[in-house]
């Protein structure tokens, strides 16, 4: 339904606990989506050998604590460089396109280059618990642009919704947005398919006038 309402890709985050989707919940949509598939993940063993032998067409490493409710921030790379530079290796090395779930600092773009992701996807929490205040909205700005200068793709996602995603679809540099509770929550009202148009339209809106 979500494809046939205008998304271009599907993005499904395996919790190590399990709470968001089940293991064949991947299995399927690996097997079955016609447009790209996001597999968000911790960066553990586990995960790692499961995108390895499922190959989404993109792997988004993103930190995990079980006392979260859902993803409340970006990763800390600075807290074990070795380990996500060997799980960003492992998944280009069968062809997985890499990003890292992050805030929008400048020196963590860089230092996500240099671990060697190609993509990064921004925080945008921040942002969407304060889109009246300028500096939220400059810091994602200044991190695309940076990210783009060194030859990162660049996406974004959290707590975007049709009222607050315009400002932040009209981002040049930014080539994707991921948003799922904003999608689901709507859904509940006017259909799923419905919110999935609203939210594209809105997006799509926001980069025609930018």
């Amino acid at each position: 339904m979500c494809e046939r309402a205008g998304a271009d890709g599907i993005t499904a985050h395996l919790r190590e606990d399990r709470r968001h989707i089940q293991d064949d919940d991947v299995e399927r949509l690996a097997t079955s989506l016609k447009t790209d598939f996001n597999l968000e993940m911790a960066c553990t063993d586990e995960m790692l050998a499961l995108a390895e032998r499922l190959r989404p067409l993109e792997v988004t490493l993103v930190p995990e604590r079980r006392q979260e409710i859902t993803t409340e921030g970006g990763l800390d790379i600075s807290r074990d460089p070795g380990r996500l530079a060997e799980g960003v290796r492992r998944l280009n090395a069968v062809g997985i396109r890499t990003s890292l779930f992050i805030s929008p600092d400048l020196d963590t773009v860089t230092a996500s280059r240099q671990l060697g992701a190609v993509a990064i996807e921004l925080h945008t929490g921040a942002y969407s618990h304060a889109p009246a205040d300028p500096s939220t909205l400059r810091a994602l700005r200044d991190a695309s642009r940076h990210g783009a200068s060194i030859g990162l793709a660049v996406h974004a996602g959290h707590g975007l919704t049709v009222d607050n995603v315009g400002a932040v679809a009209a981002i040049p540099e930014i080539e994707e947005l991921n948003i799922g509770h904003s999608v689901m929550s709507r859904a509940v009202f006017v259909g799923l398919v419905d919110a999935v148009r609203e939210l594209r339209k809105a997006m799509d809106d926001a980069r025609t006038s930018s």
